[in-house]
């Protein structure tokens, strides 16, 4: 038997060996094995059966070990990291690593514990003698002997001061049993997370939901692909949608993964799929699978999903890839958020990925939010997607009240720089007042952007990377968000000496200053990537703020979606036009959703919620069509202009990115590869650059970058692979092709 094995040793070839004897009933496609890579054992899957061409049978080397009886990649997954390879440009041996946690192809054993019970009766002779010669042992059995249950044996060691040896004579005798377990190591226990628990009753459903219901068990009854997009307004029940058709695929004996776009999201998600399932289907098991977790329990969580033991997965774009058994259902909760791209190879958007792996399972894909990726929309328009709308909240609440400050007037009026409007602080002290909360949203952290001398026009810049020093106040330090460099926040100009120095802008710990000075008294906490360094800590203030212990929740991206608190009635976003003046073409897009997004936290409760909007520019078209949360009328004019220049969604965009120590080596290379590109693909591709990156150095690499139009990927990418290997490019020059970016920094 000869199987053809993908090695993950670093380069991207298929490799023939031969199968002994012993290992042939236990190995096949998608396997993980060990097998010899010149003078060392790597490992690998198993990628086809059968013995290569042109090459002597007798030279093959053995596979040397089947990690797992069971298949480590399923036929779905191991295709789509095939497609992955093709599409996005990334060796093939890079997805599969991805695919599989770094605890599995290290083979980590399984945690296990000894368990202590009573063995067979002792009669009281024995007993006697046994307390007059190894009292210790009498102890112990007493002790068994009120047990009702057999306990772990190192507690019961700590708690009666016994050694090993004292439990092992008495086991040895037979007065005592000795058992082994096996430890699960779940991620986000129930003890862990209690302040996320939410009622698990299914809840009566509205008609447009029912009516959504009645489409996704339609399609899940055919069990044929198809993708749905769910676009429903904030509040409108889009989660009840999603566990009723998780329902519907677990009754049909199929596996679910459902997706979220932050970690921060992911406990309130598990802790409805954990109640709910409680009722719908006792017994299953919700696994967690994010970036967060330890080895222990990625390693667990793949071993439930990989044996069928589990069959629900919840977790960030890397949940995709869970192995998950007769894959029935995926659900793409707030489809349209950056945080599915990821940003270093392989450079995969975990949406799309989603897609795919629907197709080739056969699955159902649903992709949900209140305001969808213009992509995904206009896949629905074209009828590529089904499309199934929200376009009210449940039980009849109303969408908060929107009201606009134009900070230009409010700067005049309190003649100077403020954080806060006084409409946002009256706002505040009203909410405080009746034992309502307040969200606070600014995208930016640390205290100020810019250190500033007013005196020379000095501004403190990363030595590394294009970009000022952030001022962070609680460590008094200047930081760099790209790199990591830090220094002391100077006290006079490093350049002239002066101490006019002013701090530019404002991130989240300013705006805590700021409200702490206006509401001394009330309860305020910041989340932060500064503040979420430690494990658990967002679950930690997520709880605090369900159970009313916070007043006013600060915060960045990671509380602007998905979270919903019925208490917050009040919602402020401090600086509505940070994303709407970037070098971007989706710069309105994004401020539009995030706009919406960060709105839709407010109100979702019983009392009427309402949201206070800073801006600089109140006629931007996004800030004017979030007021009514009009995503039709903001995709039709967005999209006109897309259209007429063909941008995406009418056309696939991949950038070329060049980075090197030397910026004028990367302008001559890129503008000569450019030549090339032009001459071999004609009107094929449309290439704009090469130019500067806006971010022009990061790390001490400066990036200079082309971008490609096109209608197609896959046959362009081909090309472009088979010219990048033809042409001649210096040492120091690295490059990388990210298609379909949503970064354009």
């Amino acid at each position: 038997m000869i199987v053809g094995v993908h090695p993950l040793a670093g380069f991207d070839k298929l490799l023939h060996y031969r199968v002994p004897e012993g290992l042939r009933a236990a190995i096949g496609v998608g396997f993980l094995v060990r097998v010899p890579v010149h003078s060392a054992l790597r490992l690998g899957i198993v990628g086809e059966i059968g013995a290569p061409r042109d090459f002597p049978l007798e030279k093959l080397k053995a596979v040397a070990q089947v990690v797992y009886p069971f298949p480590a990649l399923a036929p779905d997954l191991l295709g789509l990291a095939r497609w992955m390879a093709t599409y996005y440009a990334a060796p093939l041996d890079s997805i599969i690593e991805t695919m599989i946690p770094v605890a599995v192809r290290r083979g980590m054993g399984i945690k296990e514990e000894k368990l202590l019970a009573l063995g067979r009766p002792m009669p009281a002779p024995e007993r006697a003698a046994l307390a007059r010669r190894a009292p210790q042992q009498a102890r112990l059995y007493a002790f068994l002997e009120q047990q009702f249950r057999p306990q772990p044996k190192a507690l019961v060691l700590a708690r009666l001061a016994i050694t090993a040896a004292t439990a092992g004579a008495l086991v040895l005798r037979g007065w005592a049993r000795e058992d082994t377990r096996r430890v699960v190591r779940e991620a986000y226990a129930e003890e862990e997370f209690a302040g996320e628990l939410v009622a698990a009753r299914p809840p009566v459903l509205n008609a447009e939901q029912a009516a959504a219901g009645a489409a996704l068990a339609a399609a899940l009854a055919r069990e044929k692909f198809g993708v749905w997009l769910l676009h429903g307004v904030t509040g409108s029940g889009k989660t009840e949608v999603y566990l009723q058709a998780i329902d519907r695929a677990l009754q049909a004996g199929g596996g679910v993964a459902v997706l979220v776009p932050e970690v921060a999201l992911t406990p309130q998600t598990v802790a409805r799929l954990r109640s709910r399932l409680e009722q719908i289907a006792p017994g299953h098991r919700c696994i967690v699978w994010h970036s967060h977790l330890s080895e222990g329990e990625r390693l667990d969580g793949w071993l439930a999903l990989a044996t069928g033991e589990a069959r629900v997965v919840v977790g960030a774009r890397s949940a995709v890839f869970a192995p998950v058994r007769q894959l029935r259902l995926i659900v793409v909760d707030e489809e349209h958020e950056p945080a599915y791209k990821q940003d270093e190879s392989p450079r995969y958007h975990g949406r799309d990925v989603a897609v795919m792996r629907a197709k080739l399972a056969g699955a159902v894909c649903l992709l949900g939010s209140a305001t969808p990726s213009l992509e995904s929309y206009v896949n629905a328009q074209a009828g590529k997607y089904g499309l199934l709308e929200l376009r009210r909240r449940v039980d009849g609440r109303q969408l908060p009240q929107i009201d606009i400050v134009d900070m230009r007037i409010e700067v005049a009026r309190q003649r100077g720089f403020t954080s806060l409007s006084q409409r946002l602080v009256d706002a505040m002290h009203a909410r405080c007042e009746r034992g309502e909360q307040t969200i606070l949203f600014i995208n930016r952290r640390g205290y100020s952007p810019a250190m500033l001398c007013t005196k020379c026009g000095h501004v403190e810049e990363c030595p590394h990377c294009s970009i000022a020093l952030t001022y962070h106040r609680t460590d008094e330090s200047l930081r760099c968000h790209l790199c990591g460099e830090e220094r002391p926040a100077p006290a006079r100009c490093p350049k002239c000496g002066a101490p006019d120095i002013r701090w530019r802008g404002m991130g989240t710990q300013r705006v805590e200053e700021a409200v702490r000075r206006v509401l001394p008294r009330a309860r305020l906490a910041r989340m932060d990537s500064d503040t979420m360094g430690r494990k658990n800590r967002f679950r930690e203030i997520l709880g605090e703020f369900r159970r009313g212990q916070i007043d006013i929740l600060i915060g960045t991206q990671m509380i602007g979606k998905g979270l919903d608190f019925p208490n917050v009635t009040l919602v402020g976003l401090i600086d509505a036009d940070l994303s709407l003046h970037l070098p971007d073409f989706r710069a309105s897009e994004r401020t539009f959703q995030l706009l919406v997004q960060v709105a839709g936290r407010s109100g979702r409760g019983d009392t009427a919620g309402e949201v206070v909007v800073q801006t600089f520019t109140p006629q931007a078209s996004p800030i004017q069509f979030s007021r009514h949360a009009d995503y039709a009328g903001f995709a039709a004019a967005e999209l006109g202009p897309r259209r007429e220049f063909r941008y995406p969604p009418y056309r696939h965009l991949i950038q070329h990115q060049f980075r090197g120590p030397n910026p004028e080596k990367l302008k001559f290379f890129s503008e000569q590869w450019a030549r090339r590109v032009v001459a071999a693909f004609g009107d094929r591709l449309e290439v704009r650059g090469p130019t500067a990156a806006p971010i022009a150095k990061i790390k001490d690499q400066y990036r200079w970058q082309l971008w490609y139009f096109t209608a197609q990927v896959t046959p362009v990418i081909a090309e472009l692979a088979r010219l990048r290997a033809d042409f001649s490019w210096p040492d120091d020059l690295t490059q990388l092709l990210d298609v379909d970016p949503v970064n354009l920094m």
